[in-house]
């Protein structure tokens, strides 16, 4: 596709004001450094991470997953308990379970090597046509475009697009401006991995500079092409609708002692944090945030005369505002937790836990003698 006459010379423009400013002002992260950025597998992993989290939360987890699976192999042949481990705390764990079919699916089909290709790259698990483009441009230095959040706020913003940037019509437009992008790049040689550096100013424009709310427009290289900055109406855009009121949930969660051991269990395959362990808990519906501790453990069939309090987690997901109450119970009847597993409370640290449970974990040490 070519890009629109109207835009030709103003996507030369933000290509010559994009890259040397990329280039003196990028943050180093770990993933940009030699040797890591010419390795496909270290982006991939970067990408993966950085779906709906953040920077800063992701560089521990980044560091630490290169030292316990540095290669694809490592990660097709790693336990499901491990790879679990080295994401816990990240959450959206269908993304590490992905990364390990992929990393099966390039030993069986592409002989252990990143495929190369836009397409064998798109056909992964659990990678978009945003992931792609990211691995392709940054890795392999191809001309590929990229459109995220990030990305979206920027050209929107710069090309003054007022209608809503997720509407099929307006994203099909979006997408080929950035292809426009950095197709002029690669054709330009602005540096010598121009489609990379294209791509990551646009990323690294939207993190720093353009951002959602106080955008810091007087530091922004193409603050002179910019038709929101002129029109004053940076503010406005993007015109994305305004998401849902979250929906308040809440959870009794129980830590129980018996002999010395404590008992936990899976979250079953296909479910939110499946494979992830927990305490027995249940939602108490209509709550309000108060939970009801009474019908909570009399739904588990737990005696609760001698329960104390251990603490209270609130956490987000997705659209979901979360209270999780904890207690600590001995354990002297009956239960009906038929899925649980009892376990010395020092084995307790070697299973991933979901992030509010591994709180209730934290908080049970100076809780429960």
């Amino acid at each position: 596709m070519s890009e629109p006459r109207r835009y030709t010379a103003k996507i030369q423009a933000i290509v010559n004001a994009l890259i040397p400013w990329y280039l003196k002002n990028s943050r180093d992260l770990p993933w940009r450094r030699e040797p890591y950025f010419k390795d496909p597998y270290c982006v991939y992993v970067s990408e993966i991470m950085l779906q709906q989290t953040q920077v800063k939360t992701v560089l521990p987890f980044w560091d630490r997953w290169m030292r316990e699976l540095p290669t694809i192999e490592s990660v097709a042949r790693a336990r499901s308990q491990k790879i679990h481990k080295l994401w816990e705390g990240l959450g959206y764990y269908t993304r590490v379970r992905n990364m390990q079919k992929a990393a099966r699916l390039i030993l069986q089909k592409h002989d252990g090597r990143f495929p190369k290709l836009f397409e064998d790259i798109l056909a992964l698990p659990g990678i978009g046509r945003y992931t792609a483009g990211a691995i392709s441009s940054i890795a392999f230095n191809q001309p590929m475009p990229i459109l995220d959040g990030n990305v979206m706020r920027v050209v929107t913003r710069i090309f003054g697009i007022s209608e809503n940037p997720r509407e099929k019509e307006t994203n099909q437009q979006l997408w080929q401006i950035a292809e426009d992008l950095v197709v002029r790049a690669n054709e330009s040689r602005n540096s010598k991995l121009a489609c990379s550096h294209l791509n990551q100013s646009l990323m690294e424009l939207g993190a720093l500079v353009c951002a959602p709310r106080n955008p810091q427009c007087g530091a922004c290289p193409a603050r002179k092409l910019c038709v929101a900055f002129k029109e004053d109406r940076v503010a406005e855009l993007p015109n994305i609708e305004k998401r849902e009121k979250a929906t308040a949930r809440t959870f009794v969660a129980f830590v129980l002692e018996r002999d010395g051991q404590y008992l936990v269990r899976r979250r079953p395959n296909g479910v939110v944090n499946a494979h992830m362990w927990e305490f027995p808990n249940v939602e108490v519906p209509g709550a309000n945030g108060h939970a009801p501790f009474a019908s909570a453990a009399k739904e588990l069939g737990i005696e609760f005369h001698n329960a104390r309090p251990i603490c209270t987690v609130k956490h987000t997901i997705t659209r979901y505002r979360m209270t999780l109450e904890a207690f600590g119970v001995q354990s002297n009847g009956t239960l009906r937790i038929s899925d649980g597993v009892w376990f010395p409370y020092a084995k307790l640290d070697s299973l991933p836990f979901t992030s509010a449970h591994r709180k209730v974990l934290a908080a049970a040490r100076t809780k429960i003698s």
